[in-house]
């Protein structure tokens, strides 16, 4: 049976019909004061009790209790951020004992300091359930006329109860706003305070003098904007009267510009040091604009706009062939109280920990892709759909943590394209489940795994939403930009002596540019050296790209078709430009030839990447898109730029004094990467032949068999991978299908050229899988047998016995006959990116 508990004042625990443990009361307030002539009969009430008082002490109004009436006073600092303070007092709360009870300071406080009602609502809906669950019954305060529904809303529906308090000729009344079932005779109905009694006021004179004297602001008034709204309607007036030729304070605008720059972009030192140089007052106010919700925009939307403004400041003449900037923003909040509401916020906390991460995957991804959005963010999109009309755009992830210095999270977190066509409702629909889809994809394995290699865990990982309109235009049924690509400005793949890397790379595709950003292994793309164009690193012909991605606008999805199917002559697109015949061929292939020859396109994205990376004061990887009006004429879009995670320095001659004894592989081909000189202490081999005879089934079997090697191998342990196709494809046929999370422990990782006669490594430039590895600086190179000069002879190694039946027992007897893992004394490995020449060798 439950134990009653006490107000202190026993004409309000008969208004109530009693309080019980568990259970929240929140009181709405004119001032501290009046909340305090509440708190102190509770606390005296328990403390004769015998029950444990916790008061949480973080306003900055006086203390509303003295020492000797609280067991403990905890002091969570509200600074923090909303995330710690939380884990903080949910801590004490799971810890107290038996019959303890709590006050917390006047809530209103929060909502300034985390710049939002919505935060102030969101805390309250973890908290309360919280404080019911372990049967705590508390006490809450909030200031009347305060707050806007996105705090009132979520506490009045959490709460159990909510009471009115307001003074009228030096007397305490309350109103019950809500109340549990048990009492729900008394709602709304007006009580004086009379010492511990509370008389029911009856009468309608009474009613009327009292309510009309209690402040009410009437019909017309308006909810007092939180902090966010009130800083940016500071900016916009201090603007207007600046255009208007009024006076300004020159130190007043510098300060709101350092207030909303945190408040957009955040606290990263870097990034917000590089905005603040290269961004002005007008930059962050038309984020604020087409801001969804309020909070941070994340990295990916933050480097794309301050990518922009380094070339309008560095370089006006190519920023005014950008195409304008027309995407919208969904701020961080919104994901925080979409976790909230959806009962994901404390799965989301267990993977904090190295020991629990993976806990809870699978139900917080059904229950994101099942979840609820809040009102005001679904009025807003609303209105953003009405803005595009039937316009395609993309949700992308633009994570706080992605794309900053030092971590790129590619290819971690998904990004939905909605190609947006049909009635209203349905299009809504389709935007929120590219939204649900991108939020699952933030607590999934592959992004959790990421973030725990990179000790990342317990980093306040919000996300925001870009939503950008797709670039590019109708053909027929058809949408997609003319050119998309991947740039690089320091080139980690020097096939020819007379590259310059420090020139720069791209990696060009007709179409939207999911090809140039995902492994196709089923085509090619355009790898530009931009300081020598004409250089290819296959035969042009041969390895031209010949299938394209486009969104298919009748049939509302993304689709991947051939270029002579899905182009027509009579579209209006300069083929000059894009493609070519080889003499003796009838159909045109996409070399890019006119464009190499005939445009300065190449010369200006090689001057923008050199001025991005002259003011990140890093290489930088940005994502363009390129569409051609008339003539020569052309905009180009950024659509993505972040500090490329590589060392652009060399090995030289390490290692040059050792003589090789038995050489392994003495040959060149494609290296990417950072060069390289290491013993190996292991090989992990994976037999072409035998491999190529197993099931597609199986040959995922292989890869999840080199994943478990690889998380089972000791730090100190530099181990060598080698094997036939590409690594890290989606097709087995084609390669090895392993993740990153497979082979992140990695020396290097050779394909032996030979499984498909058509397979060309450079394919892989610029693709979220090769990022990964250049960022963890492991190599990836490619060698052919067949090439004059080369020496690939690995029957030393498979000579060897496998060590795997010992490292994994119980492994298929058939994956051992593809898979051998061997330890080898005295292997050296020696990668040069300038002479393209790999070694492997005994000493």
């Amino acid at each position: 049976m439950t134990t009653p508990c006490t107000t202190g004042l026993p004409g309000l625990d008969q208004v109530l019909k009693g309080v019980l443990p568990g259970d929240n009361i929140v009181w709405q307030v004119e001032s501290w004061e009046e909340y305090r002539d509440f708190v102190v009969p509770y606390a005296e009430a328990a403390h004769r009790d015998g029950k444990r008082l916790i008061y949480f002490r973080f306003a900055s109004h006086p203390e509303l209790l003295a020492s000797d009436l609280c067991f403990q006073i905890h002091r969570p600092d509200p600074a923090q951020g909303f995330e710690g303070f939380v884990n903080e007092v949910h801590t004490v709360i799971t810890h107290l004992g038996e019959g303890s009870v709590c006050v917390f300071d006047c809530l209103s406080e929060l909502s300034e300091t985390w710049r939002a009602d919505s935060m102030l609502g969101n805390f309250f809906m973890l908290t309360c359930p919280r404080l019911l669950e372990y049967q705590r019954l508390a006490y809450f305060a909030i200031y009347r006329h305060t707050h806007s529904p996105f705090a009132l809303t979520p506490i009045h529906e959490t709460t159990q109860f909510m009471l009115d308090v307001f003074s009228h000729h030096e007397q305490l009344y309350i109103r019950p706003l809500k109340v549990q079932y048990r009492s729900g005779e008394v709602l709304n109905q007006i009580h004086l305070r009379e010492g511990n009694d509370f008389r029911p006021v009856e009468s309608s004179a009474e009613i009327s003098e009292v309510l009309r004297s209690s402040d009410w602001r009437g019909l017309l008034a308006e909810p007092r904007p939180d902090r966010w709204k009130r800083l940016v309607l500071t900016a916009k007036e201090l603007l207007r009267d600046e255009f208007q030729g009024r006076p300004i304070s020159v130190e007043e605008k510098k300060s709101l510009f350092e207030k909303l720059l945190m408040e957009i972009i955040g606290d990263d030192p870097q990034m917000n040091s590089l905005a603040s140089e290269m961004l002005i007052l007008e930059d962050l106010l038309a984020i604020c604009n087409r801001l969804i919700g309020f909070g941070r925009i994340g990295g990916k939307a933050a480097g794309m706009i301050i990518a922009r403004g380094i070339l309008r400041e560095k370089e006006p003449s190519l920023y005014e062939k950008l195409e304008a900037h027309d995407s919208f923003h969904v701020g961080s909040e919104i994901y925080y109280t979409f976790l909230i509401r959806n009962q994901v916020w404390w799965i989301r906390q267990q993977q904090r920990d190295p020991e629990t991460f993976l806990d809870g995957v699978d139900e917080a991804r059904e229950r994101i892709l099942k979840g609820t959005f809040p009102e005001h963010a679904i009025h807003q999109l609303r209105d953003m759909l009405s803005y595009f009309g039937e316009a395609p755009f993309i949700v992308r992830s633009s994570s706080l943590l992605e794309d900053g210095y030092g971590n790129a999270f590619a290819g971690k977190y998904e990004s939905v394209f909605c190609v947006n066509q049909g009635p209203p409702e349905a299009r809504l629909q389709a935007l929120l489940d590219a939204i649900r889809q991108v939020y699952a994809s933030a607590l999934g394995v592959e992004a959790l795994r990421y973030r725990k290699r990179r000790g990342l865990l317990d980093r306040d990982e919000q996300m925001a939403l870009l939503l950008q309109r797709v670039s590019g235009q109708r053909y027929g049924p058809y949408y997609y930009p003319q050119l998309a690509g991947v740039g690089l400005s320091y080139n980690p793949y020097v096939w020819h002596r007379d590259i310059d890397p420090e020139a720069g790379v791209i990696r060009l595709v007709f179409g939207l540019g999911t090809r140039a950003v995902d492994p196709n292994e089923d085509d090619h793309t355009r790898v530009i050296a931009l300081n020598a164009p004409d250089l290819q690193p296959s035969d042009t012909h041969e390895n031209t790209q010949r299938k394209m991605d486009a969104l298919d606008l009748k049939c509302n999805q993304m689709i991947s078709g051939a270029f002579d199917e899905l182009v027509h002559e009579d579209d209006p697109l300069p083929f000059h430009l894009f493609t070519s015949c080889r003499p003796g061929e009838k159909y045109p292939l996409l070399t890019f030839k006119g464009l190499l020859q005939d445009t300065d396109l190449i010369e200006e994205l090689r001057h923008m990447l050199l001025w991005l990376e002259e003011a990140y004061g890093v290489p930088v990887d940005v994502e363009f898109s390129v569409n051609f009006l008339h003539k020569d004429a052309y905009r180009i879009n950024i659509l993505q730029c972040r500090p490329f995670q590589i060392r652009n320095d060399e090995v030289g001659d390490l290692g040059a004094d050792l003589v090789p004894g038995h050489k392994c592989i003495d040959a060149k081909g494609p290296v990417i990467g950072v060069g390289i000189y290491s013993q190996i202490d292991r090989v992990i081999l994976v037999k072409s032949e035998a491999y190529s005879m197993l099931t597609e089934q199986k040959q995922h079997a292989v890869a999840k068999t080199i994943g478990r090697l690889n998380r089972l191998t000791p730090e100190h342990v530099r181990y060598l991978l080698i094997g036939s196709g590409r690594w890290g494809t989606r097709e087995p046929s084609l390669g090895v299908p392993v993740r990153f999370g497979d082979i992140n422990r990695a020396v290097a990782i050779l394909e032996r050229v030979g499984m498909h006669d058509n397979l060309v490594p450079d394919a892989s430039l610029g693709t979220h899988f090769l990022n990964e590895l250049i960022e963890c600086e492991i190599l990836y190179a490619a060698v052919s047998p067949k090439e004059t000069g080369n020496e690939v002879n690995l029957e030393t190694l498979y000579d060897r016995p496998s060590i795997l039946p010992e490292l994994l027992p119980e492994t298929d007897p058939v994956i051992l006959d593809a898979l051998q893992v061997v330890d080898v004394p005295n292997l050296h490995f020696r990668a040069n990116v300038f002479s393209q020449h790999v070694e492997l060798f005994q000493a």
